[in-house]
């Protein structure tokens, strides 16, 4: 299942390591230095050019990517839930 991130931007599911809060995770100097070093990778693709509000890590067999979004991660957690719940109907 995949899970739509704002604008043209969905990624599956499976690929999600965590979607984080932008604006309380950015607090750890650690979590800026990730952010700046995949940043510096090309590793960050940014969803929509409304102000951030989250951001979401994915990995696949190939690439790790960081997506910046314009959305609240509650609304993310949500949307993800009702992916998951509409899969279990489906089955």
């Amino acid at each position: 299942m995949y899970l739509h991130l704002g604008g043209d931007t969905v990624v599956q599911q499976n690929d999600i390591i965590g979607i984080f809060d932008l604006e309380k995770s950015t607090i750890s100097s650690k979590t800026r230095a990730f952010l700046t070093e995949a940043e510096k990778s090309g590793k960050i693709i940014n969803v929509s050019a409304e102000l951030p509000k989250s951001f979401v890590v994915s990995q696949n067999s190939t690439a790790e990517t960081v997506y910046i979004c314009q959305l609240l991660p509650g609304t993310l957690m949500k949307r993800a839930a009702q992916m998951i719940e509409e899969g279990e109907r489906k089955e």
